[in-house]
């Protein structure tokens, strides 16, 4: 077992993988959470014994949550030697991993935590656990890169509605959707994740990794696609209607608490364009 201090990785069949990101109080996404999941996705790469990871939480009641805004400087600032942005490497090397990621989700997973959600090969949700959302536009910005994946996904209309109105959606309309692999009852979720992990463990690797190369070059968007919307949402901080709902948002956050905001983003995000 290897332990980062937000992700802990252990060994949970000799050819499978748990990973468990622990981010108190709710999970947010920041240039720290960044860095280390690379640095995670990097040692586990170089581990050619196992082919399946398991993705989940340590912290109830998210997965991988949205930006930290507290971090957003730091977000933008991070880059590859050659330019890249941190954050498009590390989506990209997710899909392209020498592995099967499955995500395991109990929890409230959106924005930039959502747009990592979708860089995993598959995710089972948990029917009353699991909430989705892209709140970017609601509060003056737009998604760095969820718009890409999720077009992909869900087709250009449903795409414009999950992105356009920033609302929560629940497990049972994101199946629908096809914003997740499956949603199944919670009590059911660790066994369906544990039974699909094994099977596909007990394949051989080149078949498995073969497979997954041709489906990705079937549906992934192209990285330039991923660069761009990177740099339109690096663009879209500075934008006036977001700087004037920062502030609405942590006064919103001031009167009714973190939790309560975290826990129903979707609403509050709409609520704030009221006063801004």
């Amino acid at each position: 077992m290897t332990q980062h201090s937000m992700f802990k990785i252990e060994t949970v069949a000799p050819k499978i993988r748990r990973v468990t990101f622990t981010n108190p109080p709710v999970n947010v996404v920041g240039a720290d959470t960044v860095v280390q999941l690379l640095a995670v996705v990097d040692e586990l790469s170089k581990d050619e014994k196992f082919q399946v990871v398991v993705f989940d939480s340590g912290t109830p009641g998210y997965f991988f949550n949205h930006a930290d805004l507290g971090q957003v400087p730091e977000l933008l600032a991070l880059n590859a030697a050659d330019g890249t942005p941190t954050w498009v490497e590390l989506v990209t090397r997710l899909t392209s991993a020498p592995f099967i990621s499955i995500a395991s989700i109990r929890g409230r997973t959106r924005g930039g935590g959502d747009e990592i959600t979708l860089a995993f090969d598959l995710r089972y949700a948990s029917l009353e656990e699991a909430v989705f959302c892209q709140p970017e536009v609601a509060i003056g910005i737009v998604p760095g890169g969820g718009s890409d994946r999720l077009a992909r996904l869900l087709g250009r209309d449903r795409a414009l509605e999950a992105v356009l109105t920033s609302e929560d959606y629940n497990a049972e309309r994101a199946e629908k959707y096809g914003w997740v692999t499956r949603a199944v009852p919670d009590a059911e979720l660790d066994d369906l994740v544990n039974t699909v992990a094994a099977r596909i463990a007990s394949f051989d690797k080149a078949s498995v990794l073969g497979a997954k190369a041709q489906i990705n070059r079937s549906t992934l968007p192209p990285v330039a696609d991923l660069r761009a919307s990177w740099a339109e949402f690096a663009e879209s901080v500075n934008w006036p209607g977001f700087q004037a709902r920062v502030p609405q948002l942590g006064k919103a956050i001031a009167e009714v608490g973190l939790d309560e905001i975290e826990r129903n983003l979707g609403y509050y995000a709409g609520l704030i364009n009221q006063q801004a």
